[in-house]
């Protein structure tokens, strides 16, 4: 009779469709955990293909190779080490199924696959999965596995039926996305309660890495069957663990192990956006990035977290200046790319102006000077900065933030221009503290300078895009406070006018800013992709239609 067991806790990264060096990760992993005398080696939801793999496993040739390389790891198992849990895409009777094999002495002995498939925010897995029966437990060397997938542990019904079908101790693995305090929700809302509800311990592993608008925090933990924390991963890193368990008169539990501290607000909304244009960067093969540095506190931001992402030699930033680009902004732009250590590049935009000015001279004529001579400006950065991206390869990030976004306060075809936007997700006094806070930190994860990254002026001074004499963000914008108070409760509330204004906020401006923010949706249709951060990201969280006239006043 097994008295104990040792399991071996992959939190990795992966990369979506890799199967042949997904796979070769996993044996390299299994190699490692062998060292450690680990009995079972378990790897992330889906690892074997990635996650999240959206249409692509709609593809014949995917699945025949994943089923290929499926074989090849059991065949490993032959020798002498650790079984393996491994998450791929499974064909059952004609049906798409999102599954776990456990690989065990060189063959595939047990398949489950997900009962409860997510249908909401982010994720789509009712459209391409068909849900598995409600899973028995699998017996390994004795003990009896129950494996709930991810979204099965966040209903109770798959951890009851595992509990009540002997199941003694649960291996969940997960493809969980970071999103504000999710860590604790993950540990205290749900863990937590299975573990308690049917006395059974819980190993929980999630992945960590980038995958286009998601950043997986891992965070991975195993939760005892009293609901005592007995281990708890970082977060943000790639690391093994291997947890070892005891039988004991009350079944089995975990060995107490490290329990490392998980990263505090704003730390993580930073590590998520490092986390998230890392993996996109290098993912899609750019050797670096490019971006408009113009003095301001959104710029200025953004080079930091790239510096952070991809070390500072490969941040190339940019200053172009316009006729109402100020000393101050020039010398803040300066001092901030010396902070950073990155490369910074000034072109002045004045003789493009003066081109498009004279093009546009007689169509233009009588016409006031309005907004449209103010996008000239940004359209004119956008395209400058695109051809040094498409010259020397490095891909350009556009650096608005959400309550620019929200309120359509960008220019489309100008500062909205790039391939990824680090701050999409992140409102405006969001940017505020986590400049704050990496002015005093650097980041367990960042690759950039330690100490003070961003000047003190570009955090204090007032917002603005220099576009004409004198501008300031509030000559259009409520102040960021209220604006950014307004757009939480329209957008990640999706609170009505009227409620807002019963919270004290004023019904002419609550009214302007929810019109803004429908009329603003055909620019964020064709905005970059960003990190998803809170619990409703523009694109793959809120979905609404560009047409439509509902007003919630």
């Amino acid at each position: 009779m097994t008295e104990t067991l040792a399991i071996t806790l992959v939190q990795c990264n992966q990369i979506v469709g890799d199967i042949r060096a997904n796979a070769d990760s996993m044996l390299a992993a299994r190699d490692r955990a062998a060292k450690m005398e680990s009995d079972l080696v378990v790897f992330p939801e889906m690892n074997l293909i990635g996650y999240p793999p959206e249409d692509l496993v709609l593809r014949p040739a995917l699945i025949e190779r994943a089923a290929k390389e499926m074989e090849r790891l059991a065949k490993a198992t032959e020798s002498d080490g650790p079984a393996m849990l491994v998450g791929s895409v499974f064909v059952r009777d004609g049906a798409l199924h999102n599954g776990v094999a456990l690989l065990d002495a060189g063959r595939i002995t047990a398949t489950r696959f997900k009962h409860e498939l997510p249908n909401y925010g982010t994720f789509d897995e009712a459209r391409l999965f068909a849900p598995g029966e409600l899973p028995d437990p699998v017996l390994f060397r004795g003990v009896m596995l129950g494996l709930p997938i991810c979204e099965d542990i966040w209903h109770p019904a798959v951890c009851r039926h595992l509990a009540e079908a002997g199941a003694q101790i649960f291996v969940c693995v997960n493809g969980s996305p970071y999103e504000i305090e999710k860590d604790v929700l993950r540990i205290e809302g749900v863990a937590k309660r299975r573990a308690i509800d049917t006395g059974v311990p819980m190993a929980y592993l999630n992945r960590v890495g980038g995958q286009d608008e998601l950043a997986f925090d891992g965070a991975s933990f195993v939760i005892n069957g009293d609901g005592t924390l007995a281990a708890q991963l970082p977060d943000w890193e790639e690391v093994e663990v291997t947890t070892r368990w005891v039988k004991g008169k009350n079944g089995w539990s975990c060995i107490p192990g490290a329990l490392h501290r998980l990263s505090d607000h704003p730390e993580d909304i930073y590590c998520a956006m490092v986390v998230g244009l890392r993996d996109y960067v290098d993912k899609n093969g750019f050797p670096g990035i490019v971006l408009g540095l113009s003095g301001g506190i959104d710029s200025a931001i953004c080079a930091a977290i790239a510096a952070d992402a991809l070390g500072p030699d490969r941040v190339w930033c940019v200053m172009l200046p316009s006729r109402f680009t100020s000393q101050e902004s020039l010398d803040d732009a300066a001092e901030c790319a010396k902070l950073i250590g990155c490369r910074l590049s000034t072109i002045p935009i004045q003789p493009a102006i003066a081109g498009f000015d004279e093009m546009l001279a007689d169509d233009f004529a009588d016409m006031n000077v309005d907004i449209t001579e103010e996008n000239l400006q940004s359209r004119i950065r956008g395209v400058t900065l695109m051809a040094l991206s498409n010259k020397f390869g490095p891909m350009l990030v556009t650096t608005g933030n959400k309550s620019e976004m929200s309120v359509g306060y960008a220019t489309i075809y100008g500062d909205m221009s790039g391939g990824y936007n680090p701050l999409k997700d992140a409102y405006k006094t969001t940017v505020f503290r986590a400049a704050e806070w990496r002015n005093e930190h650097k980041p367990k994860i960042g690759l950039g300078p330690a100490g003070r990254v961003i000047p003190q002026r570009v955090i204090t001074k007032p917002p603005s895009a220099e576009l004409r004499p004198d501008q300031k963000d509030e000559d259009s914008l409520p102040p960021y406070e209220v604006l950014d108070g307004i757009l939480l409760g329209l957008v990640e509330h999706e609170k009505s006018v009227d409620q807002l204004v019963g919270e004290g906020f004023d019904r002419e401006t609550v009214t302007r800013i929810e019109r803004l923010l429908h009329i603003a949706e055909y620019k964020r249709r064709q905005a970059p992709p960003g990190v998803k951060l809170g619990a409703r990201n523009f694109g793959r969280d809120r979905r609404y239609p560009i047409t439509h006239r509902f007003r919630s006043a």
